[in-house]
């Protein structure tokens, strides 16, 4: 039987792929619009399947892709909603654990490659830890290939008996352009007028207001910057279970801090600011590091997960959990001119480095032949 393949000479039936997405993270989300509309412009077919407000949201649909909506993992007509939407697939790739884990259920008793991305991992104690080192260890072995979006979540998989596990190129979306090209400077200054930083400096922290953020440890460093003179202004963007522990110790700590929620004009904000803050615990391809590299803004991080194999030396990294080193690096950084600078070109050669949405579909069409090929030769 000849290769079925996507960019074959004509006569032969295209590729045929569904997208599982759970309840998808944003990155991810955006990842799976990437991949479908790079994959449709090869001749793939692609089918997504995830939530109604997924497509809503990222519009699939609107970039070739034939949306099924397949309610989240909790809903148990998910798995048969998938069964249905897999029958006719040469290969299913499914991102995050809990997707790849109905995707296995659905696909069980046929022989069609499952590639499974890991973009990001769950963090869990106790009796939930165990549970989720099984849900992660089934859906190791159930994968043709899983691709790990950092070294170390690569390393992961492996641990949890995955057969093949390879890094994934993963690019950032480019962001949609705005309407009309602005004036940057304008922009700019609009936004910190906005977020009451005009006579002083803007700290920017982005993502969702939950444990292993580090905001507890971001609030204890806001205490170093506070005997600076002007003070600087931090600011985070993101929703979450913390925002009235954190809301509360801001007022009673009398903090120069502000929680803004979530907004859609992170990249416009980000711009504004003179220095982005990651403090997570972990983190793999953050998509605030990217951002603001991306931006030319000067980013202090920790030193977790991928972020390190992310930002190279393009950015100031501390250890995580400790509140002195990053106030401290803030401090000095807001003090250096050079150094800030040297950071913004610095970030400006990194970000060039990372893969492109063109090369991270081929990377995974590379894939897909790969696996659809080894099995029509069986």
């Amino acid at each position: 039987m000849s290769h079925v393949s996507s960019h074959s000479p004509h006569g032969q039936s295209p590729l045929r792929t569904v997208q599982v997405l759970g309840g998808g993270s944003a990155g991810s989300s955006a990842h799976v619009r990437s991949l479908a509309s790079g994959l449709v412009a090869r001749g793939v077919r692609v089918t997504v399947c995830a939530p109604t407000e997924a497509d809503r949201a990222y519009g699939f649909s609107g970039v070739g892709a034939h949306h099924v909506p397949v309610p989240r993992s909790s809903d148990p007509s998910s798995v048969s909603a998938l069964r249905a939407a897999c029958a006719e697939a040469d290969l299913v790739h499914a991102h995050g654990l809990h997707a790849a884990l109905r995707a296995a259920l659905a696909l069980s008793g046929r022989r069609v490659p499952l590639v499974v991305t890991w973009h990001t991992r769950a963090d869990a104690e106790g009796a939930r830890a165990h549970l989720l080192r099984l849900l992660e260890r089934r859906v190791a072995r159930a994968a043709s290939v899983v691709l790990g979006t950092s070294s170390d979540l690569v390393d992961r998989a492996r641990r949890r008996g995955a057969r093949d596990a390879r890094l994934a190129a993963v690019a950032l979306p480019a962001p949609r352009p705005p309407v009309e090209p602005a004036d940057p400077d304008r922009c700019r200054h609009k936004a910190r007028a906005e977020l009451g930083s005009t006579e002083r400096p803007l700290l920017m922290a982005v993502g969702s207001l939950d444990r292993q953020r580090g905001y507890e440890t971001l609030l204890d460093a806001a205490h170093v910057w506070c005997r600076l003179d002007p003070v600087p202004l931090l600011v985070i963007a993101g929703e979450g279970p913390l925002r009235g522990v954190l809301q509360r110790r801001i007022e009673d700590e009398e903090l120069p801090v502000r929680l803004i929620g979530r907004r859609d004009d992170i990249t416009e904000l980000l711009a504004a600011a003179d220095l982005a803050l990651l403090p997570s615990s972990w983190e793999s391809r953050s998509v605030l590091a990217q951002e603001a590299l991306h931006a030319r803004v000067p980013l202090v991080a920790t030193a977790v997960g991928g972020i390190p194999e992310l930002v190279g030396d393009a950015a100031e990294l501390v250890p995580y959990g400790d509140a002195r080193a990053l106030g401290e690096t803030v401090v000095r950084l807001l003090a250096d001119p050079v150094r800030q600078e040297e950071l913004r070109e610095r970030g400006t050669r990194q970000a060039a480095s990372w893969p492109t949405e063109d090369e991270t579909v081929a990377q995974v069409l590379s894939v897909y032949d790969e696996l659809t090929q080894a099995q029509l030769s069986h």
